[in-house]
């Protein structure tokens, strides 16, 4: 569920009500919505299934017909995602060795990306292609948009920096908009094949389902954050050039 890109929040050199007032609220239920997720995969990493969330992968490929994936452990927590670049499925040690509803739950999201690759997804390749420039954005935003909206009120009229500063934040903003049919796409894909297969119970698969819904929600959340800091920029931007 780790998203390849991140986004870095820029700081702006005012005390703008309007900015914090986007940021606080964004930050407040961001960790609302994160603190819901955390307790629903602590609920359900104690309900156990038959299977490990490395064996869940291992069977949605091979229904999937896909055999040329590669599903791994890798450290930490929530550090699940899959990488489009070497085919791998890299699963946190929670959930490759775990046999819980909350381990299947992600395993099969993340092979739902895998299968998303294979199908040549369009939404999927648009955030691959976008990997690049957002790596680029997030390095340099804040620093242009700090330097661009000291220059836009200095009286000077010059908006160019604030104007590339804000057109690098848009390149962010919709990397985080294609993120979301990317992701509720491969939850559908994943619960799709949990009941298909009955890996689950009825009731369990409830749960995995409610599990995916509260990780999309993270997605969600930052999406309409950063839509909402991109169209501030955008009020100060038209602002500074009258």
């Amino acid at each position: 569920m780790m998203i390849l890109a991140q986004q870095m929040a820029p700081a702006v050199p005012t005390f703008d009500p309007v900015y914090l007032i986007i940021t606080v609220g964004a930050m407040v239920v961001s960790w609302l919505v994160g603190a819901m997720l955390q307790r629903r995969f602590r609920e359900y990493s104690q309900m156990p299934v038959r299977l490990t969330g490395a064996q869940v992968a291992q069977k949605m490929l091979q229904d999937s017909g896909i055999h040329d994936v590669e599903i791994i452990s890798t450290p930490g927590q929530l550090t699940d995602h899959y990488n489009p670049l070497n085919k791998t499925v890299n699963l946190s040690e929670p959930v490759y060795h775990a046999n819980s509803v909350a381990a299947a739950a992600v395993a099969a999201h993340e092979c739902g990306h895998a299968i998303q690759h294979a199908r040549a997804y369009a939404p999927l390749k648009m955030r691959s292609a976008l990997v690049p420039v957002v790596n680029f954005a997030s390095h340099w935003v804040q620093y242009l948009l700090i330097f661009g909206l000291i220059l836009a009120s200095s009286g000077s009229g010059n908006v160019t920096v604030l104007f590339i500063g804000v057109v690098l934040f848009a390149m962010t903003t919709l990397f985080s908009v294609i993120t979301l049919p990317v992701e509720f796409d491969a939850s559908r894909r994943a619960l799709a094949w949990l009941d298909s297969s009955r890996t689950l119970a009825n009731v369990e698969h409830d749960k995995a389902k409610n599990a995916l819904f509260w990780a999309a929600m993270t997605y969600t959340v930052a999406a309409i954050a950063s839509i909402g800091q991109l169209l501030y920029y955008v009020f100060r931007l038209l602002e500074a050039r009258r």
